[in-house]
């Protein structure tokens, strides 16, 4: 048990963690995070750490960046707080949108600040209903999502997440949200079903739902790029574009979202450019400040806005928003960020080390833990199993494996996140190539050492 009045015995005593087994919590309490360097964390003991999902998949520019520091100091010098609503903005924001809609991967018209990803989702469910009404539609309100998709935990964005999860306790999941399978041919492909017709039957199945529907009642589709919660699942080449041929049929938006994938992570500036999408809508966040203070954003084409536009004109607003849309501090981060990822060349240093990290798990497919090795860019997952033929694992212990590994990987000073059996790797986006080996060094390790210790544990009886 932690020490009377430590850290780790007042964070048991007084803090509700997200995402956590809260039970558990109160026997195990925290892992405490004092300060970071590059791509290291170091806990309260002194214990040095590879970050091996970049905190959740966020702090591109790794944990010591003073660039950003320094930028941030010099906004809350000159403008600590400012308001977006009511017609007041400033510099910062304003500088941001204009950038953003520059380096969007399709033609982009306007840029709507929030503050997580979660609450950018949620905003664009709200924009989208908004845009029906507008457009004398008020029935087009549903949207298609995919099992095992994450798009957040505010209670919209955890109604189009399909994770259950995120869901149970909670009475979330409601009539206007509709599911189709997620794009993971290792798991949902018919036996010796190739990727491309594994592809043609998903996109069958999206508009065999349409029309099941109505596709008058469907206003958009939302899918990651790739999706990261869900188990880091690549979909097979073509899909999106196949998938975006049905609802362009039927006139249905499709919204990218961006926030795991998006400045660098695949490979390209935004996963939607290394998958083939042609968004009308995206939500970015994350990497966009490194993680360093909260801030995210809606991006919309012209099609999307202008009759948003239009009918705040007749109602007089548009009602909605945050107290710190467009702060001007987290603006700032966010500037220097997309500077530093510019001019440091961080989009192609992903793609390089990534094709190493991606190159060092695939050599450890033959290992008897691992079933499947995916991944693009500087985002990869391994899937772990006991039987490689029937695709299963522990016995009666969904996600046991991943667990095992995963503390076995701490111990030997990586963190990074079990997915049920599979284990998400996604460094900050400076990792070097002498680094991805030393995490590649680590993570066949503990392949080796939970195997030894499962072969030698007795038989069931």
């Amino acid at each position: 048990m932690p020490l009377p009045n430590s850290v780790e015995a007042r964070d048991i005593a007084f803090h509700l963690h997200p995402a956590t087994n809260a039970a558990r919590h109160l026997d195990i309490g925290p892992l405490v995070i004092e300060r970071g360097e590059g791509i290291y964390v170091h806990d309260a003991a002194g214990r040095r750490y590879i970050e091996a999902l970049a905190g959740l998949w966020c702090a591109g520019l790794g944990f010591s960046e003073t660039r950003v520091a320094d930028a941030v100091y010099r906004q809350m010098t000159t403008l600590p707080y400012y308001h977006t609503f009511a017609h007041r903005s400033h510099g910062p924001v304003v500088d941001l949108a204009e950038k953003l809609v520059a380096m969007a991967p399709v033609p982009m018209s306007k840029v709507f600040f929030t503050n997580s990803g979660s609450e950018a989702v949620d905003t664009v469910i709200k924009l989208v209903w908004y845009r029906s009404n507008a457009l004398g539609q008020p029935e087009r309100k549903k949207f298609i999502a995919r099992d095992r998709a994450f798009h957040g935990l505010t209670i919209a964005a955890s109604c189009l997440t399909g994770l259950p999860g995120n869901h149970r306790g909670f009475d979330l999941v409601g009539p206007q949200v509709l599911r189709v399978t997620a794009p993971d041919h290792y798991r949902n492909a018919l036996p010796g079903e190739s990727e491309q017709a594994f592809a043609d039957r998903l996109a069958q199945e999206l508009e065999d739902l349409i029309l099941a529907e109505g596709p008058e009642t469907i206003a958009a589709f939302i899918g990651e790029p790739v999706m990261g919660g869900g188990g880091v699942i690549v979909p097979p080449a073509g899909y999106w574009p196949k998938m975006q041929a049905v609802l362009r049929k039927y006139d249905i938006l499709t919204v990218a979202d961006e926030v795991i994938c998006g400045f660098g992570r695949t490979g390209t500036m935004f996963g939607s450019t290394t998958l083939g999408i042609e968004p009308d809508i995206m939500t970015l966040s994350k990497q966009l400040s490194s993680a360093y203070l909260p801030i995210s954003a809606v991006l919309v084409n012209e099609k999307v806005v202008a009759p948003i536009i239009e009918r705040s004109g007749e109602l007089g607003i548009l009602g909605h928003g945050f107290t710190a849309s467009g702060h001007p501090v987290t603006a700032a981060a966010a500037l220097e960020t997309l500077r530093i990822i510019e001019e440091d060349h961080l989009v192609e240093n992903a793609a390089r080390s990534g094709a190493h990290l991606r190159a060092g798990l695939k050599a450890l497919a033959d290992h008897p833990l691992v079933g499947n090795v995916r991944g693009v860019g500087l985002i990869a997952g391994v899937e772990l199993v006991l039987d490689k033929e029937a695709k299963t694992g522990l016995p009666g212990q969904p996600g046991g494996l991943g667990l095992l590994v995963n503390a076995r990987l701490q111990e030997l000073g990586v963190l990074t996140r079990a997915m049920g059996d599979t284990i998400g790797f996604s460094p900050p986006l400076i990792i070097t190539l002498d680094e991805v080996d030393a995490l590649l060094a680590a993570f066949g390790q503990a392949l080796d050492d939970v195997a030894a210790t499962l072969a030698a544990q007795p038989e069931p009886a």
